[in-house]
């Protein structure tokens, strides 16, 4: 299958790219490597540096590589700068998906596995573990354009015939994790860490998430690329984790074990997220394999052998 990779050149899309070539696939990466890195993108897949908000660049690329299937990775995910500037958030995340398709439609794509963020569309859930048909009442802009475009791409469905399925991802983190997102938290932490210096906590650190592999999220986008369902998806661990446990399996990773610092909790921030996996091992066939603390020492091993490197 022909697959065009939004935002193949980050964190996760990189990793899904290298996964789908590894099943046979014609993968092409479009990524205007602003926050991504273009040597994260395999070799056997095709690179173009095209900003999504360029309209014809797009659809030159897409007219190009002529793709059944899009998987939208792309996005301006910084929550505070979403909510420092909504419009350029706005801008990249809803008129770039929106570029996206309708370049995509002209050429006959078929299929769209678009990554959302069960992180941030439901805000702060009055029901734990959170369910797909529980309320979604994101908080911030970020938030409610992950939604929008999950909107959007439901109406593509409905009126034009454009399968998609939305990935509502927990905080994926591992390997080439940059310290951006709720996740980033991991990167940051680590990289204090092998420095030998000593991470604050925001508060008390009983502020809780979702930590899911990059790994186990990449089954669940190749799952999702033979699935024929359409709507959202919840892609998480249904196990809560709060920040000084992190700490604490962390230090353990690193080998490394400085007394807890805290400092001021972090205005607005959402206190708990945990997803419910139900529908994902019903419609997917998918579960997540990898226990936390085996993904940290996977991530603090690509971490410090990338300083070694360096």
């Amino acid at each position: 299958m022909r697959i065009l990779v939004s935002g193949g050149a980050g964190f996760i899309g990189s990793h899904v790219a290298d996964a789908y070539l590894a099943g046979g696939h014609d993968v092409a990466v479009i990524d205007d490597c602003s926050t991504g890195n273009a040597a994260n993108v395999p070799p056997a897949a095709r690179l173009h540096r095209v900003d999504l908000r360029d309209r014809a660049a797009v659809a030159a690329v897409t007219a190009q590589e002529r793709p059944e299937m899009i998987s939208h990775h792309a996005a301006q995910l910084d929550v505070r700068r979403s909510v420092a500037d909504p419009v350029f958030d706005a801008e990249v995340n809803l008129i770039g998906l929106l570029n996206l398709l309708e370049a995509g439609r002209a050429q006959g794509v078929r299929r769209v596995v678009f990554a959302s963020s069960g992180g941030v569309v439901y805000g702060e859930s009055q029901r734990l573990p959170t369910r797909e048909i529980d309320p979604t009442e994101p908080i911030s802009p970020y938030g409610v354009a992950k939604l929008a475009s999950e909107r959007y791409l439901h109406y593509y469905a409905h009126v034009h015939g454009l399968r998609s399925v939305c990935l509502r991802y927990a905080n994926v983190y591992g390997p080439r994790q940059n310290p951006h997102g709720e996740a980033g938290v991991i990167a940051i932490f680590t990289g204090l860490l092998l420095d030998g210096g000593a991470p604050v906590i925001n508060g008390a650190g009983k502020q809780t998430r979702d930590y899911v592999f990059v790994g186990d999220v990449v089954r669940a986008n190749l799952l999702a690329l033979e699935s024929d369902y359409t709507g959202a998806v919840n892609v998480g661990t249904g196990i809560e984790t709060d920040v000084n446990q992190l700490f604490a399996l962390l230090c353990d990773a690193v080998g490394h074990h400085p007394p807890e610092q805290h400092g001021a909790a972090k205005a607005g921030e959402q206190l708990r997220s945990v997803l419910d996996r139900t529908r994902a091992r019903d419609v997917l066939g998918w579960e997540p394999l990898t226990p936390l603390a085996e993904g940290l020492a996977h991530t603090v091993a690509w971490f410090r052998a990338r300083r070694g490197a360096a």
